[in-house]
């Protein structure tokens, strides 16, 4: 098992990243990905197949809290009985909890179901059995915590009280944008949960806890001197923006500009990021819905840019509009072909961008 390396999708609720903080505990190589219902799942596979595809060692694909539907786990099986062809060695495990799973659960062996439990429960139960697990004393306790929000059981009074106030930890967790960040939003919601865990065995500690959790979220974005979150979180995007320039580095009629997908807050991020980076032109960030925001600093008029790309508008330094028949996507490099595709259209507008008149 130690050469094998575990691709870990599971789902973004508290449930869905506790099986991740059970699996954190074991001694092997990990890569996280999390996945909303619907496309992102498939998305998600298709990620996991092709990291695979691309390395060179056995692997494990673990999904947790996620079912899949008829279609999906015939693909994904057929997917994986390609790779073994092909001598990749990959195994194969779902453990859910969803009865609309039952389908997939009675076709194959790998799909496990058990509704009795919540997934990080049936996770933590697997992980015992089948993994060398260097389980810390609170573990149990955290489990059956989330076991008690996630099947609602109410009655588990104690249990019950802490994981609302877990459950809110992770759903008010979005400063982080998990397609852009997908990586660090992870770490950073289970940093928090693993944080949290300190109160569980404090004389009302989910008050406690509900009371901290904003200063959990600073301590992690935090580096040298104490801002509000905003600023904190802001300054932290900026730098995660510039170590990734060479990916999201985007040209149009010889002007330099960054792109960034679903990370909003672009007048201040975006201002944040062009006085850092000077050498940038222009930032844009596009919305899910394809709602394009572009920011410049004096260099450049993003009126026009707006203008010449989805006939939007604004102000030189501030503008923006919205891609017709932009499709969500859970993977920045097919929010980049959509968006290179509107320059390379675009280039041959006659006409030289303006720079901004003082």
């Amino acid at each position: 098992m130690q050469k094998r390396t575990i691709h870990h999708l599971s789902h973004v609720d508290l449930d869905g990243y506790s099986c991740q903080l059970v699996m954190k505990y074991t001694p092997y190589e990990k890569l996280n990905y999390n996945a909303n219902y619907g496309a992102e799942v498939k998305a998600k596979l298709e990620e996991i197949l092709e990291n695979i595809q691309k390395a060179d060692k056995s692997a494990y694909i673990l999904i947790s809290d996620l079912n899949l539907t008829a279609d999906e786990s015939k693909w994904l099986n057929h997917e994986v009985n390609k790779l073994n062809e092909n001598k990749k060695d990959v195994k194969l495990q779902l453990l859910d909890h969803h009865g609309s799973g039952e389908e997939s659960a009675k076709k194959y062996e790998w799909y496990y179901l058990d509704t009795s439990r919540c997934a990080t429960k049936i996770v933590y139960d697997f992980t015992k059995e089948n993994f060398t697990f260097n389980e810390p004393s609170w573990m149990e306790h955290y489990v059956n915590i989330v076991n008690a929000v996630d099947l609602w059981k109410q009655e588990e009074q104690e249990n019950f009280e802490f994981g609302k106030v877990f459950m809110r930890l992770v759903t008010e967790t979005r400063e982080l944008n998990r397609v852009m960040f997908a990586k660090k939003d992870t770490e950073y919601k289970l940093a928090l949960l693993h944080e949290a865990v300190n109160y569980i065995d404090q004389a009302n500690g989910h008050i406690v806890l509900d009371e901290k959790i904003h200063t959990l979220k600073k301590d992690f974005f935090r580096r040298d001197e104490d801002n509000t979150l905003d600023n904190l979180a802001t300054e932290y995007i900026v730098e995660l923006l510039g170590e990734s320039k060479a990916e999201k580095t985007i040209y149009y009629k010889g002007y330099k500009g960054y792109l960034s997908y679903g990370v909003g807050n672009t007048s201040i991020i975006g201002n944040g990021f062009l006085t850092k980076f000077p050498e940038y032109d222009f930032i844009v960030d596009v919305s899910y819905r394809g709602t394009m925001s572009l920011r410049a600093n004096n260099n450049v008029s993003v009126a026009q840019i707006a203008k010449e790309w989805v006939d939007g508008g604004g102000h030189p330094n501030a503008a923006g509009g919205r891609v017709q028949g932009f499709k969500e996507q859970f993977r920045y490099s097919k929010v980049k072909e959509q968006i290179e595709s509107i320059i390379h259209k675009k280039e041959s507008v006659a006409g030289k961008l303006e720079y901004k008149q003082e």
